[in-house]
């Protein structure tokens, strides 16, 4: 199971205390070292670097309260046969009501139904939420063998916009 940018490691600890062996990515090496008596740590820079972990291969892809869209095909490329994918994170109306407010780190109406694409999808809301009041979009998808993982996101472009 993957916790990608995982930060101090709350959901790692949940995982790792349910009996899930957990694989913890993020790139604050102090938030990550008291975490490796529980999940294979690595210290990496998702936004700036190569992808740390080519050709693995989870059973589950945890994402939360984090965007970086560049990394979405290496995210459902590291999807094993079967495997979850669970992404939670700030929505497009969260400039209303807080931060983060930059429209890079807000996901627009969809899209992580975009971005899953191919996948079976379990459960998917996008609205808001209290307390604290956010915006929010998540997203249970499982690759279920008859989905096809290419990166599927095509942002079409509405008619008059």
């Amino acid at each position: 199971m993957l916790d990608l940018a995982c930060g101090s490691g709350r959901h790692v600890r949940w995982l790792a205390a349910q009996g899930f062996a957990v694989t913890a990515v993020d790139r604050d090496a102090a938030a990550l070292e008291p975490l490796r008596s529980i999940a294979q740590v690595h210290v990496a820079d998702l936004e700036g670097a190569p992808w740390p972990l080519p050709g693995a291969r989870f059973d589950a892809v945890v994402v939360i309260n984090y965007l970086w869209r560049p990394l979405w095909p290496e995210l459902l490329a590291a999807l094993a046969e079967g495997g979850v994918l669970i992404y939670e994170t700030f929505a497009d109306g969260n400039q209303s009501v807080g931060k983060p407010s930059r429209a890079d780190f807000l996901l627009r109406h969809g899209e992580l139904l975009q971005v899953a694409r191919g996948l079976r999808i379990v459960a998917y809301e996008d609205g808001y939420l209290e307390p604290p009041p956010r915006y929010v979009q998540r997203i249970a998808a499982v690759a279920d063998g008859a989905a096809d993982r290419r990166y599927p996101l095509q942002v079409e472009q509405a008619p008059g916009a």
